[in-house]
């Protein structure tokens, strides 16, 4: 012990005989021990200290025994003992995992456990409620402030006192028996504190230690279950006594088998030699049968796994761990805590119930006290009902107030187990107490169904009327079932989760019996535009637009509408989308002039790319546009996904619908409600707890064996069952000597059993079947016949011979039509209204019927495509084109130029696999002969493609969305080139420009002077470099000039390559500079100075003037084009800027610029030629 504290505790006073003798300072030196508390270190070294002293047995006991009088030192003690009892996890926090902290966590705890061993003695806890009561006894007017904090210490330290875990590993007390918890509660029992306690919950003038109060309750009876106080004092009734003999009678079968078992093995005659046998049928590792070399009385037992080290199971693979097991207390405390029981429900239990609950809505209490309510209420009622049940006595917590409380806890808990990873055991057991508050709460309602009384039957029947109404409460077990997990959540709570549904359903069932139309609530999905976006109503919205648009395309608006907001966070990108879902909006709403006007305001706020039309559209060209908007799929805001993607050789589906959450009400049926359970998330949680049949209670197997039932038989899934795990769990059940006392069991396996045999002597897949969990559509199909393709049944209506040929008909009366006024009217026309158009396209198909479907993008919806369907035709154009360009440098561009149905790159990527033709992906990379840098020293010639690296190059063509034409294509490559440099000095970047064309120029005159390359290090010093360095587009820019990006955590720059010669920086460097073919340069006429390597040669010579001259030639060049730029050539050049940065970054607005492709082309025509 340190000497300062050997010196204090010394200066207590000592003990001689049964008498302690305090010294002088003893007041002062228990204040000093407070304050060394106060000072301590992570290890908490000065309480450890203390324990190993003692100090609490030998010095604070027999103070506050003995000198209680002196009031000043009484309360110096009790503080100094509420401080040196408070829990080790209040002290560290939590469990530590470091072994060093763990071994001074187990070290506290021994001490705390000395100390609760101390405490259990009737003289402290006598003087404890004397001095407790004294103060109780001061009215509310006479007491002081010093008054009311010893009430709140002395009630702290018995709550300490009594969190104190136990010690099995020195106690190894047995049932019955006394614990030093039991000897506690006696001391507590005889004197009279166990009355104080619920005087102080029963009070009016004291609620204010209503949580204090019930801390302590929930503590007293921490090794108790309401079951074994009820029945203290009792005989044993008829079904304890039934329930024992069916224990025993199981346990004594199982005995007799294991003796017939040895029995058997050991054979009636000695043989030295066991022998060697083949087991036929029976593989080893090659392809011959196993030979066995033991015994055959051990054959049944053999496995391949004998003998073979088990293997271990991750940490977090792990089952969740138990909580400890409860155990019988002595008689006598078992008495006196009943008395103790039923005393708090006649005079206490409302009322602290009442102030509690207040506590924690308000949120007056600390964090998790909620656990002690959830705890009373089970613990409490549970008792009630046990004891002669009375409804008046819990009628605070018997509520829809109570059920909602515990719901969103419940919830809560789920919540926070998922997120807080860490804490998950303790998330977990707070999630099963706040079940078995539910389970309790239901166990009381079904008590009082049976009540003799009739308000209270009506009291239940209300009650249930709104658990059953409501959907929260009525579909809480499906989704606890649901999620349920082994590795969180301990076997114990999926045991009481399952009793919970039982019971539920039984309460449902019953309740549903005595009434035919029994409305609930429910929670639904509205279909809000499937009418409106049909194409019967497409079409008849837009005649009736045409008339009005007819009139009014040739004159301006005068409304003046504001396409976007400019006060708005959304980036101006989607807001342009949204500009075009609100056109789409008005002309669904039967709104055309404000249709148009929005368009042509958008038209003037983003003229870039023509999305909107171009600023000379034609009447004609703006009607297409507007009608092409109707039918288009935009992206919404917040589209709801359905969940199911389609296969890409034209599947089925109905039409896409916006949908909404609505809650309404439905008539109930109690079939469908347990359809809802023929789940395999749902069934294998029972399954996991059937395995232990053997440790269950016979009210839990048979909680199990009434679900399955409900779904094998009543809802006739048995296929549902249909698994290997399952029947091996059978045949485990099957084969137990114990069998007959699971009759249920053994009665339910066999009919299982026997209906697959009989299915499997129809269907010779059955056996496949067993190696797979099925849902509902693998039941029916397993049960009722598989499809030809041998996937899951299609409920979609066929096609009959007179549809298909009506069909015909129509295509032969229609085919001369625009090809998406075909389809209209095909759908319309059909005497069959429940055909979607996409199976009507699928159909034509399907009967060799050609169609144009160029124009048919949003009939055929499919992210990147506009056709989905490959013809004979268009196969055989594939491979003909394939054959002709196989050994060409870019074999997938060119067919992609030479296609006639224009397909995205990843839909012709995917059919040359199908085919056969190519075997990898990567056999139709684009084979490049130079890098960049290579380009850069060659002048920068035209057919450069605008990538960043090979890798990202064929990502971005395979997960491109939609591919561009040709003429889009040559666009790009010849203006991407100078793109970065011409943006970035628009926009203002110009200053990290010079910058890093001075890094580059630097670099390549150390390289030359010294000989050496060295990754160089670019490292940005002024605020503009940094946002420059930080900036994607930029970034891209040092990668296509060759600059490696940081490899790992330890390196923070971007760094010159190594590889990178002297001459190839000067030419990045150089390139940097707008150039001479500048479009908006070559207008003017006017040249940019260019610095060749002979003018560089002469320059090294001088490296001060060298780098000067060059940063004032830049500085001209700037000036010069910002001079020479007219606004013809602004246009121009900001043309190029945002037509490169929509190729950056790409919209989905291909299907609006398919109008414009004949301007495009000539304005690309006017530039090649300027060229």
């Amino acid at each position: 012990m340190n000497c300062e504290l050997l010196a204090t505790c010394s200066a207590l006073g000592y003990l001689e005989g049964d008498t302690y003798h305090k010294e002088a300072d003893c007041l002062e030196s228990v204040k000093d021990l407070i304050r060394y508390l106060r000072h301590e270190d992570d290890t908490r070294d000065v309480r450890q200290q203390l324990g190993a002293g003692q100090i609490v047995q030998n010095d604070l006991l027999p103070i506050i025994t003995q000198h209680r009088q002196d009031k000043a030192l009484f309360d110096a003690c009790i503080r100094l003992m509420v401080n040196l009892t408070q829990p080790a996890m209040l002290c560290f926090g939590k469990v530590p995992e470091d072994p060093v902290f763990r071994f001074h966590f187990l070290q506290l705890t021994s001490h705390l456990q000395a100390y609760k061993e101390a405490f259990a003695s009737e003289s402290v806890f006598g003087i404890l409620s004397e001095i407790l009561y004294n103060l109780l006894q001061l009215d509310w007017e006479q007491r002081q402030e010093e008054d009311n904090l010893l009430i709140e210490r002395i009630l702290l330290l018995v709550r300490n006192v009594l969190h104190v875990p136990a010690n099995p590993n020195e106690e190894k007390k047995v049932d019955d028996d006394a614990s030093v918890h039991d000897r506690v509660l006696w001391a507590i029992h005889m004197s009279g504190f166990d009355d104080l306690v619920k005087f102080l919950a029963s009070a009016q003038s004291e609620q204010q230690w209503s949580m204090h109060v019930l801390e302590i309750i929930s503590l007293m009876f921490r090794d108790q279950t309401p079951e074994a106080l009820v029945s203290a004092g009792h005989a044993r009734s008829a079904e304890e006594k039934q329930r024992d003999s069916q224990e025993l009678e199981a346990l004594r079968q199982k005995e007799h088998a294991q003796k017939r078992s040895r029995t058997l093995q050991r054979g009636t005659r000695h043989s030295r030699f066991g022998g060697s046998y083949v087991i036929q049928g029976l593989k080893a590792i090659g392809d011959k049968d196993v030979i066995y070399h033991r015994n055959l009385q051990n054959f049944k037992n053999y496995t391949h796994d004998i003998g073979k080290a088990v293997r271990r199971v991750p940490k977090r693979n792990r089952r969740a761990q138990e909580c400890k097991d409860k155990r019988r207390s002595a008689l006598n405390v078992r008495l006196f805590l009943r008395e103790f029981c039923v005393d708090f429900l006649d005079n206490c239990y409302n009322r602290l119930m009442y102030l509690v609950k207040e506590s924690l809505i308000r949120e007056q209490t600390q964090q998790h006290d909620e656990t002690y309510y959830l705890w009373a209420l089970s613990f409490f009622m549970a008792f009630n009902r046990g004891n002669g049940f009375r409804a008046d006595l819990v009628s605070e917590t018997m509520s829809i107030r109570a059920f909602h409380f515990i719901e969103r806890n419940i919830t809560n808990y789920y919540e926070m187990l998922l997120t807080d990873c860490k804490e998950a055991t303790s998330w977990s057991r707070r999630m099963h107490l706040a079940l078995k508050a539910y389970q309790e709460l239901l166990l009381t309602v079904n008590e009082m169904d049976r009540s003799q009384d009739e308000t209270i039957r009506q009291s239940s029947s209300v009650i249930k009327s709104n658990i059953f109404y409501l959907m929260e409460y009525r579909e809480i077990f499906l989704t606890l079932l649901r999620k349920y997990d082994e590795t969180r959540q301990p076997h114990s709570y999926l045991k009481d989760l399952v009793e919970s549904t039982h019971l539920f359903l039984r309460m449902l069932e019953r309740f549903c019996k005595g009434r035919r139309n029994l409305m609930v609530q429910s929670q639904g999905k509205k279909q809000q535009s499937a009418a409106e976006t049909s194409p019967e109503a497409l079409e008849e919205a837009w005649k009736i637009h045409l008339s009005l648009f007819c009139l009014q395309l040739s004159e301006s608006l005068t409304e003046s509408i504001v396409p976007f907001d400019a006060t708005s966070e959304t980036p101006l990108e989607e807001q342009r989308t949204e500009a075009m879902v609100r056109v789409q909006d008005a002309l669904l709403a039967r709104m055309g002039p404000e249709a148009l006007g929005l368009l042509r305001a958008a038209r003037e706020v983003w003229p870039e790319g023509d999305v909107f039309g171009s600023a000379d559209v034609e009447p004609e060209e703006e009607l297409e546009l507007l009608k092409q908007i109707l039918h288009a799929n935009l992206p919404r805001s917040s589209p709801l996904e359905n969940g199911v993607e389609e296969d890409e050789d034209g599947a089925e589906s109905e039409e896409e619908e916006l949908e909404s959450v609505q809650v309404s009400e439905t008539e109930f049926n109690f079939q469908d409600f347990i359809k809802r359970f023929a789940n395999p998330s749902i069934v294998q949680p029972y399954l996991l707890l059937l395995k232990s049949y053997s440790k269950n209670t016979p009210h839990t197997n048979h909680c199990i064996a009434r679900m399955l039932h409900r779904l094998a038989v009543d809802l006739k899934m048995d296929a549902l069952l249909f698994q290997l795990s399952v029947f091996h769990l059978f045949n485990k059940i099957l084969s137990d000597p114990a069998a007959a006392a699971y009759k249920e069991l053994v009665t339910f396996a066999k009919y299982v059993l026997k209906r697959f045999f009989s299915l499997a002597a129809q269907n010779n897949k059955a056996y496949v079947e067993l190696l797979f969990w099925k849902n509902v559509g693998a039941v029916r199909e397993m049960t009722e016949g598989y499809s030809k393709d041998g996937c899951v049944l299609s409920f979609k209506p066929t096609w009959t011979e007179e549809e298909e040929e009506e069909l015909r008909k129509l295509y032969e009366e229609h085919r001369d039509s625009e090809g998406s006024l075909v389809i209209c009217l095909l759908s319309a026309h059909l005497s069959a209204v429940n055909r979607t158009r996409r199976q009507v396209v699928t159909q034509l198909v399907h009967m060799g019927l050609k169609i144009i479907v160029n124009n048919l993008f949003f009939l055929i919806q499919r992210k990147g495509t506009r056709i989905v369907l490959w013809t004979e035709e268009q196969e055989e154009e594939l491979q003909m084109l394939f054959e002709e360009y196989r050994d060409s440098d870019d074999v997938l561009g060119n067919i992609l130029k030479k296609l006639t149905a224009k397909r995205s790159r990843a839909r012709v990527v995917d059919k040359l696999l199908s085919m056969g033709l190519v075997s990898e992906r990567r056999e139709l990379y684009k084979k490049r002969s130079r890098k960049f840098l290579a380009e850069l020293t060659q002048g920068f010639p035209d057919d450069s493609v605008d990538t960043d690296d090979e890798d990202e190059r064929e990502d971005e063509s395979e997960d491109s969305e939609e591919e561009d034409d040709e003429e889009q294509e040559r666009e790009k490559s010849q203006n991407g080139k100078m793109f970065f440099v011409l943006f970035f000095n628009v926009t203002g970047m110009s200053g990290p420009l010079l910058w890093l064309q001075n890094c580059l120029n630097r670099t390549a005159n150390d390289r030359e002077e010294d000989g050496l390359s060295q990754p160089v290090p670019v490292v940005p010093l002024t605020e503009a470099n940094e946002e420059a360095m930080d900036n994607k587009s930029f970034q891209r820019l040092l990668r296509k000039l060759g600059l490696r990006a940081p490899a790992d955590e330890q390196e923070s720059f971007w760094r010159i390559p190594a590889k990178i010669s002297a001459f190839q920086l000067r030419s990045a460097a150089a390139a940097l500079n707008p150039r001479e073919d500048q479009p908006g340069e070559e207008q003017d006429g006017s040249k940019s100075p260019t610095r060749d390597p002979q003018q560089h040669e002469g320059e090294e010579e001088e490296e001060v003037s060298g780098e000067q001259r060059s940063q004032a030639l830049r500085a001209l060049l700037l000036a010069r084009k910002r001079k020479h730029h007219t606004s013809e050539d602004t246009g121009t050049c900001g043309r190029i800027i945002f037509c490169t940065l929509r190729q950056v970054a790409p919209l989905n607005y291909s299907f609006l610029t398919e109008m414009n492709i004949k301007r495009k082309m000539v304005l690309i025509d006017e530039e090649d030629d300027e060229d």
